[in-house]
């Protein structure tokens, strides 16, 4: 009987559902429940003098799981390794295999056994078909994918065990961590609220007109629907000169496009007056239709931002909900960089299509698009559905499959669907209304002439932007309404997961599998936290991370941690040798360690509040431990005084029993709401839309 091995055993159900449905009852599905083999975590375990070689030992908690896969390997003479198709699953096949005694290993080199019987099958999508036709022809093991796979372990064991005790020294905690791809990430965050601190905030007026056309007012002097019409434009120069100006600034991790007029609170009364005072007239009234393409399919980079952009979900809990989808067979494999739809799927797209839609909506040819990723895997296929049915996961039978999970297939789903729909035609009107004493109002309005792709992806938008403009040259406008908003110049915006994401793909830096973890990983060891939903580094974060800048200068830049990306991308198509690519990585490495090790200074991150010790009347700090942020006395050790850190929220009472409300977070760094009163109240609130119209407490006190 043929063994299969996969990762999961949400993974092997459907295989057997598969397999039993197939009359296909020989094979036995084996799950090593992820990682079976890796390296130890309290030491280094690289042979530095042997070429790197790593000491990989069986994870404790999976010593069964190998005990019955070993069993399993001698019951059965044909072994089918079944994992997922990135590097992370060839290296777990890998590691089964291996323990299987069917890897002949002799570091750096490995082969498969003579005489074995050992397959390999790659999928993107586990259906009847995709399965099928990966068991009529069989790989086999891809030693290039594990290479890169255990060149990329290797190194961040090299960085994370070399100056995560650095900085144990330099600030006295035993439970900081340092990470290849975690400290560039850490420093955007850190490098763009240093941005924002520099930036010189400027007060500047915008003012906007309401018109109505003359005519018509004079026709209908009263509040008609008709007069109510009005066109809303923006003042933009006087006799040729513009009020706006527009700035760029070279950021750490790109530029930033601002813009601010010249119109100041000194002006603005005067300038109202003599534009109420002045006669207009639509000029340079320009009408074009131009065509909106629908965006491309979901990427793992792109799937987070969606769901987090439509629903607020964490790129943690999107990654977790689409491998439950993927393992159900209700969409492809989810960690992809590539923008490739398979043939079956676009031709039954089509169908689709023009089933629900009509045929005007479908396409001739199939679309295709190209990736921006210079490192994206094209033997990849971007994430979709596996069957063309939109309510797919509302059917599954599986009662784990929820709500969220829902979500997120309807927006894989549309998505994949929408690249296969006619572009959306949309008319553009541009016009200048121009006052006889040299002042131009522009506008911009749109007409929706055909919504093509808009109506699966965006309907909203159709219904907003469907009204023509009543209005051409030379029309007579008669200024109604004057409005004048004060703004202030914005600084660049902090980063929040969507962003972050969307900045590491565009600089290269990790992969679709690494994003989600980094991400959870800045926040569980409190380098960052969320002000809302945006990222703002702690005082122990910026430190951490000027220290590390200052000190490993490769390491921390963005285009040498690239660059280190797609030398294990050429690792992985066999381009590059990994031993070579170690040991160019090491030996700088090694030369910055020795002189850092020489520096002896500490750094101390505190923070002073204005909050006296209640024991000896010294300041409290705010400090850093593995759990997270705590008051201390400042005169430690001589006072020992501590105290749990809570951040109020202003104004906001307990609807239950009108305790102060502050900020709470689970063991697992989810931010939510809280009553100060816990356990006594058990009042929580998860997001701030449920707490923002709470009223203030009837006696507020200060933290």
């Amino acid at each position: 009987m043929p063994l299969i091995i996969v990762e999961s055993p949400t993974k092997a159900r459907t295989f057997n559902r598969i397999l039993k449905i197939a009359n296909k009852d020989d094979y036995y599905v084996f799950a090593t429940m992820g990682h079976i083999r890796d390296l130890p975590g309290n030491e280094m375990a690289i042979d530095f003098k042997n070429k790197f070689k790593p000491s990989y030992q069986i994870i404790a908690k999976k010593k069964k799981v190998v005990t019955e896969l070993k069993k399993l390997g001698k019951e059965n003479k044909e072994i089918i390794l079944a994992t997922d198709p990135d590097r992370e699953g060839e290296s777990i096949a890998y590691h089964a295999a291996f323990l299987l005694g069917l890897i002949k290993e002799n570091w750096p080199e490995s082969s498969v056994k003579d005489g074995k019987n050992l397959k390999r099958i790659v999928f993107h999508e586990i259906t009847a078909r995709a399965l099928s036709e990966a068991l009529e022809k069989p790989e086999t093991l891809r030693l290039n994918l594990v290479n890169a796979q255990q060149a990329r372990r290797i190194l961040d064991r090299v960085v994370g065990y070399e100056l995560s005790p650095l900085l144990w020294k330099k600030m006295g905690k035993n439970w900081l961590s340092a990470g290849r791809v975690q400290s560039v990430a850490l420093r955007i965050i850190v490098e763009r609220e240093k941005e924002i601190r520099k930036f010189k905030v400027e007060n500047y007026f915008q003012i906007f007109g309401k018109f109505v056309n003359a005519k018509q007012k004079a026709r209908l002097p009263h509040a008609t629907p008709e007069v109510e019409k009005m066109v809303k434009a923006k003042l933009t120069s006087k006799n040729g000169e513009p009020y706006e100006q527009k700035f760029t600034l070279k950021l750490f991790a790109g530029e930033y496009q601002y813009a601010k007029t010249t119109i100041t609170s000194v002006q603005v009364k005067s300038l109202e007056k003599e534009l109420l005072a002045d006669t207009y007239e639509v000029v340079d009234l320009k009408e074009n239709i131009v065509s909106r393409f629908p965006p491309p399919p979901h990427t793992t980079s792109l799937l987070a931002q969606d769901a987090f952009y439509r629903y607020g979900y964490s790129s943690k809990m999107t990654m977790r909900l689409a491998q439950d989808l993927y393992e159900r067979g209700l969409i492809t494999y989810h960690r992809t960089d590539s923008f490739n739809l398979s043939t079956q799927f676009v031709f039954k797209a089509k169908d689709y299509i023009e089933k629900e839609f009509g045929k005007k909506y479908s396409l001739e040819k199939p679309r295709g698009y190209k990736t921006r990723s210079k490192l994206a895997q094209e033997a990849h296929e971007a994430i979709r559905p596996t069957k063309l049915d939109a309510k797919a996961a509302e059917k599954s039978e599986d009662k784990r499959i929820t709500i969220n999970h829902k979500r997120l297939y309807s927006l894989i789903f549309n998505r994949a669907v929408a690249t296969q729909m006619k572009e959306a035609s949309i008319k553009n009107f541009t016009f200048s209304i121009a006052g006889k004493k040299g002042y131009v109002f522009e506008s911009e309005l749109q007409q929706v002439v055909f919504d093509g792709f808009l109506r699966l992806l965006n309907p909203k938008f159709v219904e907003n932007n469907s009204v023509p403009l009543n209005l051409k040259s030379g029309d007579q406008l008669e200024l109604d309404e004057l409005e004048s908003l004060e703004s202030q110049t914005k600084p660049p915006p902090r980063y929040n997961e969507a962003s972050l994401i969307k900045i590491l793909e565009e600089k290269g830096i990790g992969r679709p599998s690494t994003y989600a973890p980094i991400i959870s990983l800045i926040q569980v060891k409190n380098y960052v936290e969320k002000d809302f939903r945006y990222f703002a580094p702690t005082k122990l974060g910026e430190a951490i991370s000027d220290y590390l800048a200052g000190s490993f200068a490769d390491i921390l830049n963005l285009d040498f941690t690239a660059k280190m990306e797609e030398n294990l991308d050429n690792v992985a198509e066999d381009k590059l040798n990994f031993i070579n690519l170690l040991e160019e990585f090491n030996t700088p490495f090694q030369k910055e360690l020795k002189e850092s090790k020489q520096d002896k200074s500490v750094i101390d991150v505190e923070e002073e509040i204005k909050e006296k010790c209640p024991r000896c009347g010294s300041p409290l700090t705010v400090r850093f431990s593995r759990f997270g942020k705590f008051l201390a006395c400042s005169s430690y050790p001589k006072c020992k005084f501590t105290k749990p850190f809570l951040r109020f929220i202003a104004g906001k009472a307990c609807p239950k029993d009108g305790g102060k409300i502050l900020v709470r977070f689970t063991k697992s760094r989810k931010k939510f709401y809280g009553c100060e009163n816990y356990p006594k109240c058990d009042y929580s609130a998860w997001k701030w839309s449920e707490i923002k119209n709470l009223q203030s407490p009837s006696n507020p006190s200060s933290p």
